[in-house]
């Protein structure tokens, strides 16, 4: 499959064991590359989808030096919306637990920004899954930052974890992209991939 790409190295310039996975279910050939401290702000006047594309693309420009003529760069970047915020990555066991207790009980937005970058030329596209969360009581919310440390995740979860299972009472759109990488649009921008 994907025979368009056979003459390109396939870099995954994340961290992400989830993405890592992701890509990997994709039956494609790839090495991942990751560079410390990439600046993931963004301009405070970005809406939403805008977000996760924004600092898709900027982790993408950061690599374009070291980039070879034949590498096929791909970059992502995951946030949480409801009402107007955005959630991140927690910065310690509050901030999970504070950004949990705004997510119990309420339907956020999953918004993941994907970008494909080569010497030639760069795409960015975005994905949206909506997320139902039961409410949730306070000690399982303790019990599953204490267990699960989820300071690597944007909205402080992961859907395949615990709180997954017993917090998530629907969901629409890619339960992937929720995880971190919309792998089947994924899949349809790589299949039409040519510089």
């Amino acid at each position: 499959m994907l025979e368009n790409l056979k003459n390109y190295k396939i870099v995954l310039g994340s961290n992400s064991p989830r993405r890592k996975e992701l890509l990997s279910g994709l039956d494609i050939d790839f090495e991942v590359k990751t560079l410390p401290d990439i600046d993931e702000s963004y301009p405070i006047k970005l809406w939403k989808e805008e977000i996760p594309v924004y600092i898709a693309k900027a982790k993408a420009n950061a690599y374009r030096d070291l980039m070879e003529d034949d590498t096929l760069l791909i970059t992502a970047d995951t946030i949480v919306w409801l009402a107007g915020e955005v959630f991140g990555k927690p910065k310690d066991k509050e901030d999970a637990k504070r950004i949990l207790q705004a997510l119990s009980g309420k339907t956020h937005e999953v918004l993941t920004g994907v970008c494909l970058t080569s010497k030639q030329k760069q795409k960015a596209f975005y994905a949206v899954s909506m997320v139902k969360f039961a409410q949730l009581e306070e000690e399982e919310i303790d019990y599953y930052i204490e267990k699960y440390l989820p300071f690597d995740k944007a909205g402080s979860y992961g859907v395949q974890d615990w709180i997954g299972y017993i917090g998530v009472e629907g969901l629409t759109g890619s339960f992937y992209n929720v995880m971190g990488l919309p792998v089947r649009m994924l899949y349809m921008y790589l299949k039409e991939w040519e510089d």
